[in-house]
This record gives structure tokens, C-alpha cells and sequence, in this order.
């Protein structure tokens, strides 16, 4: 009996196994015609990489990264393979084992160069050994005295959209999904984690192995080195980080099974396995990075109340969307983020309720709305499907793909009824799990699945095709918020305010308390809020961004504010905290000022949000 049944659960095990592995088999194969995109030199209709296996030292004193992508290859008959390479030292490459000719192209600025390797019919397999450079970009090398406890370095990578190249020679498009396994080898008194099957403590002789079983585009493969530990929320939920952050981080992140299990019951299940977050060192540049089964994360949302935990919601919604099912190319950005502000907003209200899920639609409304405004002169910029060509995809990542992706899945649900919106996600994300998708396909889907299923007319092309906001987007409204505007008002008009009616405020409602200083707003009343609320010192890094933002508009210097904001920008590297403020200076035409800060805090910054402010500042 015993044995029986032992033979009933493996037999399962297997079954469960081969469907697993035929859902991602089935996934490629859907995906093996590739549309024709401008931001990789790749050719994969003639040949394409499938699985890589990365063997690579690490090594701190020359700040290089050298050692061999090997490369499971398919080959449709070409004489060649194409890869793309930025800044990289290429010493040999194999091509079934044996010695090939490669040639590396013409460098383009933005798309580095294409690296041609010959190979035959039979070729199978590919192998290219090289070393980084002082220029990589994806890297950021950090000094003990740049991390929270200042006793080790640290490197950490940001691959999207398309850094992969400068740290891996290797086909880096979206549409491109690729297994993989890493060796890294790094000192010994460092850990190495990777956006796949992660060590839980550090093993003594600093060779790590790592295996990411699900097929995942280049620009979320990412490795992270320094002297941290591993903290469990759940069975499959946790934290890593320095030593000194680890308690606070993993008392604001205690909620992460929760929002797994809420996002579950949305739409389906979580095929990563495991979701663990690392806060990375202030320099990081974003709040976060999707990267599979290890989120990375910015400090600035260490709050230590939880208020700023919707940014592991929105990087939990990209295992599905984003992750699971891809934007094809960067022209499809918003596919990533509207989608993923959509859901990270409706796992924000299961677990926190409507009003506050409110507030933050309504942030990323105003946050549009300021979009808007600022590519009025680049109308074009602002449809959905954008045309990127000749451009670098950076310049796509704003509020239009993250806030208008949202306003018009907000107004399509309201339009078709949430639960008939939930049941077409559903099936979008199942149907199209492992895979990449655009917009014309996404259109047709929608059109197939939702909308003629339940005769429903939408104006999806007029909201994708063309440039704005159309008429029938969804409003969005808040109690709370208007309570704060209610207070704002008073006080503007009395230079009084009641501090009884702010005692409950959560951050997001002093965010917009802040933001919606009108412009004739003295020095004097900004002096009466610094000194009853002492925003200068927030330790809310949202609250206290906007607060600068608004002492640099309205030449607010007292309070030994202008150390503070140039404290703040130098240690500090998240892109959007710091090109708000830098953009604040350039509108109060205080010009030179920034750039001494500039000066100074440019060496604490990753090459995304440096490239960003050199350009704004033009240096």
C-alpha cells in the first residue's frame, strides 16, 4: 500500500512537472517568429540564443568582471549570429567548441556594437570570453563609505532597458527569452544574489551558483554583491540587506506574503517560485527593479511605517506583467507599466481599502497631468505606442506609460464592469504567460476576449494611437485629499493651521498637501509650516522630496534648508527624487547652484541617473 502510493505521488510530481515545462516550451515556441525592433542588433529569425551559462569573476580591486557566456544557440541556416556588445573587451569566441572569427561592429552611443560571430549549420552551442571596462554601465561599483554599513563594497547591476550588453555580450531585446545558470565567483566575505535561485547566507569561499529555470528577457538578469544578510517573511517571501538595515527592512516589508496572496487571488498564480526583496545602497536609481524571484529596491522607501510599501506591490505585479507576459519591444513600454501600476493599485486596496488606493491613483493622475505639460512641445510622446527609433528607450519610461497604461485600464474597467475585467486579465496573463506580446496583439485580444464577447464599444485606438488624455478617461476622487485641499486653503487664507485635522495625515495626503502650493505662496507661510511641521527634516524621503522641490520654486532658504537639499542630492541616487530637484532648480533659474551641488554628487550616482541630470544640465 505504502509503495503505491508512493508511486500515485511521484507519478503526480512527474505529470505536474511536464506541464510545467510544456507551458514554458509552449511559451517559446509561440514566440519564435520575431518582430523586427530598433534597439538590438540581434537577427533572431536567423539565429537565437535559448540558454546561457555564465562563468565570471568578480573582482573589486580592478573593478572588472571578466570570464565566459556560453550560450545554448538555435540557428535557422545562417552563417552567423549576432549579439550585442557596449564597452566590452572581447578576447575569444567557440563556436561548438572551437576557435571562430567575430567581428565587432560600428559603436552607435546608445546601442553600443553588434558582435557578428560566424558559426555552421550544425553550431549548437557558442562561447565568448571577455572582460568589462571602466565605461560599463550597467555596473555600479560602490566604496565601503557608500554603503549603510561602511565596512565593505559593493556592485550592483541595472540592466533595463538595454544595459544588459555592457556587463554580458548577449542578444538584449525583450522578445528575446532566454534560461539561465551562473557561477560567480567574488571575496569571500562578500554574498552574491542574482534574479534567480539565491543563496540564504554566505557560503565562506565566495563561489556562488545560481539557476533561473524560467525563460526571462536580458534586462532582467542582475546580480548584486556586498555584505548582506537573508531575513524570512514567509516560506517564500524575505529580505536581504546590510546588516545594520536588515530589522528595519524587514519590519517595513512584513506585509510581502500578504500581497503575494492578494495578487494570487486577482489574477492566478505566482509561477516564480520564490519573491524576496534587496535594498540596495541610496545610489540605486529607481525605487525598484522587477528583477525575477529578487526584487531590487531603493532605501528611500524605508519609511518606518509602511507608507511607502506600494513599490513592492507595483514590483510584485510585474511578475506578471512584465515579467510573465513582456512588451515585445520598447515602443510597447506602456504593455510593462500601465498594466503593472493597474494591478499594483488593486493589491494596494485588497489590502489597504479604497481610500488609500485612491490616493495614489490620484498622485499618478497629478503626476500625469505634470507629464503632460512638460512634453506639450513633443505632443507625440505622449500616445502609448510610441516610436522610438534612433532614440534611446529611456526616454519613454514616464508618467505617460505607468499613469496613462493605468487611466486607461481604470477607465476600461469602469467602462466593462470590474468583474469582467478581472476574468479578461486573468486569461491575458495565463494565455500569454512566458512570452512577449505588442500592442497591435493586445488590441486584437482585447478586442476578441472583452469587448465583442460582451458587445461593448471603446475608444482603445483613440487612447493607444493618439497624443493626451481623451475625454472619457475615468475621474478619480478622494475624501481625504479633499479634506487636505480644505486645509490647505484655510491656511493660505488665515497663515493659521489646525493641527488636530493633520494628526492622522498619511504621507501620501502631505504629499499633496505640499504639492499643491499655489505659486504665489510666500516665504513667510512656508516658514509658519517648516516650523510647526518641521518638513525640512522629514524622515519620509517622499515627503521631504516634494517639500524641497517646493523650497527651491518658492526660494524658501530658512531653516537650514539649502544644506539639507544639497545633503539630500548627494546621498541620495534615486532618478526620480533627484531629477525633480534638479528640474526645480533649472525652473527657479538657480542654475549654477545645481551644478555646484552637481559637482559633487554626480560620483554617488549610477550611470542612468547621471546620463539623465548631464543631459538636463547640460555638462
Amino acid at each position: 500500500m505504502k509503495n503505491t502510493f508512493f508511486l500515485i505521488l511521484v507519478t503526480l510530481f512527474i505529470l505536474t512537472s511536464c506541464q510545467e515545462n510544456k507551458r514554458i516550451q509552449s511559451a517559446n515556441e509561440n514566440s519564435k517568429t520575431y518582430l523586427e525592433e530598433s534597439h538590438s542588433y540581434a537577427q533572431p529569425n536567423d539565429a537565437v540564443i535559448t540558454h546561457l551559462d555564465l562563468d565570471i569573476n568578480v573582482d573589486f580591486d580592478t573593478q572588472v568582471i571578466s570570464g565566459t557566456a556560453t550560450y545554448d544557440i538555435e540557428n535557422n541556416g545562417s552563417e552567423q549570429i549576432i549579439l550585442d556588445s557596449k564597452f566590452l573587451e572581447i578576447e575569444s569566441v567557440t563556436q561548438n567548441g572551437e576557435q571562430t572569427e567575430f567581428e565587432l561592429g560600428e559603436f552607435d552611443e546608445s546601442l553600443g556594437q553588434p558582435l557578428t560571430i560566424a558559426i555552421k549549420e550544425d553550431t549548437k552551442q557558442i562561447a565568448v570570453t571577455y572582460s568589462t571596462t571602466a565605461k560599463t554601465e550597467a555596473l555600479q561599483w560602490l566604496t565601503a563609505q557608500q554603503t549603510a554599513d561602511k565596512t565593505n563594497p559593493f556592485l550592483f547591476t541595472q540592466g533595463q532597458a538595454i544595459l544588459t550588453r555592457t556587463w554580458i555580450p548577449i542578444q538584449d531585446s525583450p522578445q528575446i527569452r532566454i534560461t539561465y545558470d551562473a557561477t560567480v565567483k567574488v571575496p569571500s566575505q562578500l554574498m552574491a544574489v542574482m534574479s534567480a535561485e539565491n543563496p540564504k547566507e554566505k557560503n565562506g569561499n565566495g563561489v556562488y551558483h545560481f539557476k533561473m529555470k524560467q525563460p526571462i528577457p536580458a534586462y532582467l538578469i542582475a546580480l548584486a554583491i556586498g555584505d548582506i544578510e537573508y531575513k524570512a517573511i514567509s516560506e517564500r517571501t524575505g529580505v536581504y540587506a546590510e546588516k545594520s538595515m536588515l530589522h528595519k527592512v524587514h519590519e517595513e516589508f512584513s506585509d510581502m506574503e500578504k500581497m503575494v496572496v492578494a495578487a494570487e487571488n486577482l489574477y492566478g498564480d505566482y509561477d516564480w517560485d520564490q519573491f524576496d526583496v534587496i535594498v540596495l545602497p541610496p545610489s540605486f536609481p529607481f525605487g525598484g527593479m522587477e528583477n525575477p524571484r529578487l526584487t531590487f529596491a531603493t532605501p528611500t522607501v524605508i519609511a518606518g511605517d509602511k507608507s511607502l510599501t506600494s513599490l513592492v506591490a507595483h514590483e510584485l505585479a510585474h511578475s506578471w506583467s512584465g515579467n510573465l507576459v513582456t512588451n515585445a519591444t520598447w515602443n510597447d513600454f506602456w504593455l510593462n507599466e500601465g498594466f503593472t501600476v493597474y494591478f499594483e493599485i488593486r493589491i494596494m486596496e485588497a489590502l489597504y481599502g479604497k481610500d488609500r488606493a485612491n490616493m495614489l491613483a490620484l498622485i499618478g493622475r497629478q503626476d500625469l497631468e505634470d507629464e503632460l505639460e512638460a512634453l506639450k512641445e513633443s505632443p507625440n510622446d505622449t500616445k502609448l505606442k510610441l516610436d522610438l527609433k534612433g532614440r534611446n528607450p529611456d526616454d519613454g519610461m514616464n508618467s505617460i506609460a505607468y499613469d496613462k497604461g493605468y487611466l486607461f485600464l481604470r477607465t476600461l474597467e469602469e467602462k466593462v464592469g470590474r468583474d469582467n475585467m478581472d476574468a479578461f486579465l486573468k486569461s491575458y496573463f495565463k494565455k500569454n504567460a512566458f512570452s512577449t506580446t505588442n500592442t497591435e496583439d493586445f488590441i486584437t485580444y482585447l478586442n476578441e476576449n472583452l469587448l465583442d464577447k460582451n458587445n461593448i464599444t471603446f475608444n482603445t485606438e483613440e487612447w493607444i494611437y493618439q497624443p493626451s488624455v481623451p475625454e472619457n478617461a475615468a475621474v478619480i476622487t478622494s475624501d481625504a485629499f479633499s479634506n487636505v485641499e480644505k486645509t490647505l486653503e484655510e491656511f493660505l487664507k488665515t497663515n493659521k493651521i489646525d493641527v488636530t485635522k493633520t494628526e492622522n495625515w498619511t504621507p501620501q495626503e502631505w504629499v499633496h498637501f505640499v504639492r499643491n502650493f499655489p505659486e504665489d505662496i510666500t516665504v513667510t507661510q512656508m516658514q509658519t509650516l517648516d516650523d510647526t511641521f518641521n518638513l525640512t527634516d522629514s524622515t519620509n524621503s517622499y515627503i521631504t522630496m516634494v517639500w524641497y522641490e517646493q523650497s527651491i520654486l518658492n526660494n524658501y532658504h530658512d531653516n537650514n534648508v539649502d544644506t539639507k537639499i544639497a545633503e539630500f542630492l548627494n546621498t541620495v541616487g534615486r532618478r526620480w527624487y533627484v531629477t525633480t530637484l534638479f528640474n526645480a532648480f533649472a525652473k527657479a533659474e538657480r542654475i549654477e547652484e545645481a551644478k555646484e551641488i552637481y559637482k559633487t554628487a554626480r560620483g554617488n550616482y549610477h550611470s542612468v541617473t547621471a546620463n539623465t541630470v548631464d543631459e538636463m544640465l547640460r555638462i
